[in-house]
Parts: C-alpha cells; structure tokens; sequence
C-alpha cells in the first residue's frame, strides 16, 4: 500500500520505536515492544510495554504512548505509527511485530476521536510492513458507534 507519508517519517517512526523497546520492562517475556506515534502537529510520542507478576496487569507499548497524549487533556489526531519488538537489544530483527487485538482496538478509539485512519508501520526482520488501521481492524467498533 502507498501512503502520503514519505519515507523519512517511517525511518523516524521506525528509529523512535526501537529506542523505546530498549527501555521495555520485561522480566517474564523477553520480549521488548516499542511503540512511536506520531500526531497531525508533529508531535512524536513513545511507548514500551511494562510487564507485571500478574501478566494481565501488563502494558502494552502502543496502550503506554496513548496513555501519555490522552493525560495531556488533548484528543490529537493520530497519523501514523510505528510498532516493533523482539528479544531484548533485537526488536524488529524476528518476526513483524503488529499491534496484538486489544492495542488495535485502544488505536482505533484515539483515531476515531480524532478522526483519521493512521499509517500502520510494523517493523521485522523482512522489512517493514505497511498498511492503515482500518486494514488491521475492519468493522471496528468506537466512539461513533455509540450515537
């Protein structure tokens, strides 16, 4: 798929989520996910999953980086962003890495809120996968169906 986002955006996206998976708390996994996002007013944030003891009470990278722009009180449009993982000092060099179901869905609410369908870049070892949020979670349910 092509998109209106050139490809410095995907390296810088790309970047921003490795770092973010070096910082990764995961203990029980080893498995380190980093999360980019970028907003329609340049602003770029991150995320890394935090695990916990209980496993169900574990962050996912793309939940943390939401978290963080919704405390700021802002309801920003989402335009694109950039997932990868792996075992720890290796994200994107196994498998694509893509938002597992419950991230897709905390995803699709911030872009619904802000109107967009945001480039979804998933990073792996055969290169970077493109594709749109709409693509990754079709038919989603959010905030406009609630009338």
């Amino acid at each position: 798929m092509t998109t209106d986002m050139n490809d410095d955006t995907r390296d810088t996206l790309m970047a921003a989520a490795r770092k973010a998976a070096a910082g990764a708390y995961a203990p029980y996994s080893n498995f380190h996910v980093g999360a980019a996002l970028l907003l329609a007013d340049g602003t770029l944030v991150t995320g890394a999953n935090v695990e916990n003891a209980s496993y169900g009470l574990s962050l996912c990278a793309e939940t943390v980086a939401i978290a963080g722009i919704l405390a700021t009180g802002d309801r920003p449009q989402l335009q694109a962003l950039a997932v990868t993982g792996g075992a720890p000092g290796a994200a994107g060099q196994g498998p694509q890495v893509t938002p597992c179901g419950r991230c897709r869905q905390i995803i699709n609410e911030i872009a619904q809120l802000g109107g967009t369908d945001p480039v979804v870049w998933c990073d792996g070892a055969e290169g970077v996968l493109e594709t749109r949020l709409s693509e990754l979670l079709p038919y989603a349910f959010g905030p406009a169906n609630l009338g």
